[in-house]
């Protein structure tokens, strides 16, 4: 059954399908505490073994951690994902990006050129859907980007395009907001 505030139902541990379970104890394990997005998609265990799978990847790619918030910050943003929002405002913050950092980020800009540049390449193919201009994909590797963080950067942006999606279908809601109705529900 959906929670109050989801479609989905949120599950935890004690309620999620058994094939959800070996990874949502890993992330327990990691993180002490459940994101919302990770137990909605515990509500099918492939679903949830993809995205972790492919998270887990990317996180032994080239690209920073700054970077990746920019590109999270601008998928959150493009696709109006106030859960992406809330979490990657916070954590760009933490990962050292400025306040005016953030909100150009989210607009698929930065202000710093090599930074942009990338920015611009992934939001080319999210607004317009197309294929960028040959010159903007010259310029990224001219600013010192390689072939394969440009792929990086495809696949980052892709697996926040999912997280988007389904915080959006689901209206799942952002992290911490469900907090003290999991507490009553487990008393």
């Amino acid at each position: 059954m959906p929670n109050a505030m989801s479609r989905f139902t949120i599950h935890d541990d004690l309620s999620a399908p058994e094939g959800s379970l070996p990874v949502l104890k890993g992330a327990l394990h990691s993180a002490g505490q459940l994101p919302n997005l990770v137990g909605v998609l515990a509500g099918s265990p492939a679903a949830l073994r993809g995205y972790a799978r492919f998270r887990n990847e990317l996180r032994h790619g080239r690209l920073a951690t700054p970077t990746k918030e920019r590109l999270s910050l601008a998928v959150a943003e493009h696709f109006r994902s106030t859960p992406g929002l809330k979490m990657h405002s916070r954590t760009a913050r933490v990962a050292g990006l400025g306040i005016d950092e953030v909100q150009l980020a989210r607009e698929f800009h930065s202000a710093d050129e090599k930074q942009d540049v990338l920015l611009r390449y992934i939001g080319h193919l999210l607004q317009r859907r197309s294929q960028p201009p040959a010159a903007l994909q010259e310029e990224a590797l001219e600013l010192g980007w390689t072939e394969e963080e440009l792929l990086e950067a495809i696949a980052y942006a892709s697996v926040e395009v999912f997280s988007a999606l389904v915080n959006i279908a689901g209206d799942v809601p952002v992290d911490g907001s469900m907090e003290e109705s999991r507490q009553l529900r487990a008393a």
